[in-house]
Parts: structure tokens; C-alpha cells; sequence
């Protein structure tokens, strides 16, 4: 794919992020292959849904590290910013107050209201886009400011091969640390957007969250890390039966998605599909794969989904005699999720990632979120916590660098 395709749609792609697993399994056919649901299936005990969590104890720092602390300086109450839905997507511009470059070498969010903080990403503003994002935050009122699919600043997402994320957490999320020798590059005079989705649904009510960061000093012998985003489209039909929604149209779903998020609502459900080649079509399943542009190394992997989320893989070289499942979690658990580090597996230019997600109807008769949503809708890439989205992250080390 050429840099200026990957750059029509990565300007939509997303914010949210993360991955885990635990609980009762599935039954294990191939994902790519797997039937309708059975009735057996439907019976699994359903996943986790978004619950309060107690904020994650900071581990201990290692040699050459120290922790800097940002909090939004005053509290902010969610609403949602059309008038329609139960889902706020804030960003707050924060100052690390870096006195030399630096390498990140951590990350860790406290909630200061986890009734209603849904999850958190954490986005790096270059020096040269400080000035751009203090505008930003200057001309909008109040605290911070609307920001669906990422933080709103101009070219954050030029190539979603090298995504501006620093770290992301969503409940049950503990203190996330790359490897040691490993960072990601934090230039003295950057800023930090801490990027907040309120979940409304149990209504709302203030909140002061504050991120931690570990950072060390920009030594020579460390290795660049970078984010490599893996989306996926989202075209999951309403169950025979269930059917009767006038949301079960797609278009209408589309539409209802520009309702509650404004014009970019839907946009991304449309441009994934040109991303990854495919075309619209309804399925359980969906997964995207990618041609790399350069050779890189895998140092960790996560994944992020939704409530009607079930199953998510990553895979490298897919349908090759060299492939291999770098990332497998099912059942999906939203409340249980973390990036997790595995052996380091290289890549070549031209090599091709996968990612791949399934997702059910049947937990919206489950789950308490969905209490006033119990009807099935066509399901498309949504920000809302009761949408959905399919997202592989993949933690590289470029080899050209």
C-alpha cells in the first residue's frame, strides 16, 4: 500500500486501545471459519463489562528511571457533546516539564472518577506541535477539549505504521513498562493529550484524572520503540429474528453514528475498508491484513474491542509455512487488559500482519450496559462503549533506526 493511501485513512484512525483475556473459554474452531452461534455457545458465560476498578499500585522503578506525575488541573464533568449518546471523548494537554530528551519508559493512569472513565490514551505532541495543541485547547471552552477518534491535531496520524501513542489503559489495566534498553523517544519540550472516553451510561459526574510516566535519560544504547496500529472494519448484522430495528439497516446505523459523534461518525467503518482492501460485508468476523513498508521487530502485542467483543488473534505471515499466532485471546474481557510482551519476532519489508476479531449479538441480552439496548443494530467501527471496534497493537523496534 502506498504512503498516500495509508494517509486518507489514517488521518480517522481511532483512540482507544488494549488487550487481555480470562475466564471460561470458548469453544475453539478456527476463528476465520467459525459457524453462527450455537446454542451451546450462547449459554458461555458472558465476559466481564466495564465496572469500577481500584487504580493499579505503581511498580517499583529501575535503574535510571524516575516517575513524573500530570493531572488535569481542575475537574471536568462529561457530557456528550452532540446532545445524543452516553459517551464523551475528552483530551487534556499536559506538561511533563522535560528538562533534557528523554526516553519513556513507562506509563500508568489513575482515574480519578472510574464510575465514568471508560479508558484513557495517552498521545505525544512533538515540539513543533506544542504551539498548535495550546491553541487548540486555548479556543475551545472549558476544560480541554472534543476529541472522537483521536486528538484533532493536524497530521497526528500520517502513518499508522508509527502512531503518536505513548500508552493507553482501560479498567483492570496495571502500569505498563517496555523492556529494558527499550524506550520510546520523548524530546524535551514535548507535551502529553491525555484522551479520556466518559462512559455516561450510569450517568454523570466529575472527574481529576492524572497520568504517571516513568521516563530515563536519552542514552545511546537504548532501542526506539514505536506503535504500529492494526484496525480492522466492523460490519456485524443483526441475529435472524432480531431483525425488525429500523438500526439494523446499515445506513441507518451509519447514520445514528454521525447522530451521536457528529460528521466523522461512521467515517472510519467506511475508510477501514479501503485501508485493508475489503469489501462490506456482514459477518461475525472481520480481520484486516497488512503489508509492512519496512523490517521491524514485534516486542509486544495488545488488542482492544468492545463488550460484544469475543475473540481476538494477531498473526504474522498468515498463510505462509512461516506463520505463527503472536496474540490469542478469547474469551475477550474487557475488564481484564494489558499489553503484553512476547518473544521478539522480525519481520522483513514486504512480510504481512493479520488481525482478527469476532463478535456476538447474543451478549447484548447479558450485559448490564446494554439494559436499555437489549434490541440487536447493525453493528459498525464506533467510538461509543456500546459500538465496536477490532484493533491490533503491535510494539516495534524499526530496524533502519
Amino acid at each position: 500500500m502506498s504512503r498516500r493511501r495509508t494517509s486518507l485513512v489514517a488521518a480517522g484512525l481511532l483512540a482507544l486501545v488494549l488487550s487481555a483475556c480470562s475466564g471460561a473459554d470458548d469453544p475453539a474452531p478456527e476463528v476465520a471459519g467459525e459457524p453462527a452461534t450455537t446454542a451451546a455457545a450462547s449459554e458461555a458465560p458472558p465476559p466481564a463489562h466495564h465496572a469500577p476498578a481500584p487504580p493499579a499500585r505503581p511498580k517499583p522503578l529501575r535503574a535510571g528511571e524516575r516517575r513524573v506525575t500530570m493531572t488535569m488541573p481542575e475537574t471536568y464533568t462529561p457530557s456528550a457533546p452532540t446532545g445524543t449518546g452516553t459517551d464523551d471523548y475528552r483530551c487534556f494537554l499536559l506538561d511533563p516539564r522535560l528538562a533534557r530528551d528523554s526516553y519513556l519508559t513507562g506509563t500508568n493512569v489513575v482515574p480519578g472518577n472510574p464510575e465514568v472513565v471508560h479508558h484513557v490514551i495517552l498521545f505525544r505532541v512533538p515540539p513543533d506541535q506544542v504551539a498548535a495543541a495550546e491553541e487548540k485547547d486555548a479556543e475551545t471552552g472549558g476544560l480541554g477539549w472534543t476529541c472522537f477518534g483521536g486528538t484533532g491535531l493536524e497530521g497526528e496520524f500520517q502513518n499508522p505504521e508509527d502512531a503518536p501513542w505513548h500508552g493507553a489503559w482501560a479498567p483492570g489495566g496495571e502500569e505498563t513498562m517496555v523492556k529494558r534498553g527499550h524506550g520510546v523517544d520523548l524530546p524535551r519540550g514535548s507535551r502529553v493529550v491525555m484522551q479520556v472516553h466518559y462512559n455516561l451510561l450510569a450517568g454523570a459526574s466529575p472527574d481529576m484524572s492524572s497520568t504517571q510516566i516513568r521516563v530515563r535519560a536519552h542514552d545511546p544504547g537504548i532501542t526506539p520503540l514505536h506503535t504500529f496500529l492494526l484496525p480492522a472494519p466492523v460490519e456485524m448484522p443483526c441475529r435472524p429474528g432480531h431483525d425488525a430495528s429500523p438500526l439494523c439497516d446499515r445506513d441507518a446505523a451509519l447514520a445514528d453514528a454521525r447522530d451521536r459523534f457528529g460528521s466523522a461518525g461512521g467515517a472510519l467503518a467506511q475508510g477501514l475498508h479501503f485501508l485493508c482492501g475489503t469489501d462490506v460485508v456482514p459477518s461475525e468476523v472481520t480481520e484486516c491484513t497488512r503489508t509492512l513498508g519496512r523490517a521491524m521487530t514485534i516486542h509486544a502485542v495488545a488488542g482492544h474491542m468492545h463488550l460484544l467483543g469475543r475473540r481476538i488473534t494477531i498473526e504474522t505471515d498468515p498463510g505462509t509455512p512461516d506463520a505463527r499466532t503472536v496474540m490469542d485471546i478469547r474469551p475477550w474481557n474487557f475488564d481484564d487488559q494489558g499489553s503484553r510482551p512476547i518473544k521478539p519476532v522480525h519481520l522483513d519489508a514486504f512480510d504481512r500482519v493479520k488481525v482478527t476479531c469476532r463478535h456476538v449479538q447474543w451478549l447484548r441480552d447479558r450485559l448490564p450496559a446494554f439494559e436499555t439496548q437489549r434490541e440487536d443494530r447493525y453493528v459498525v467501527w464506533g467510538e461509543g462503549t456500546t459500538d465496536e471496534m477490532c484493533l491490533g497493537m503491535l510494539s516495534v523496534a524499526f530496524d533502519d533506526e
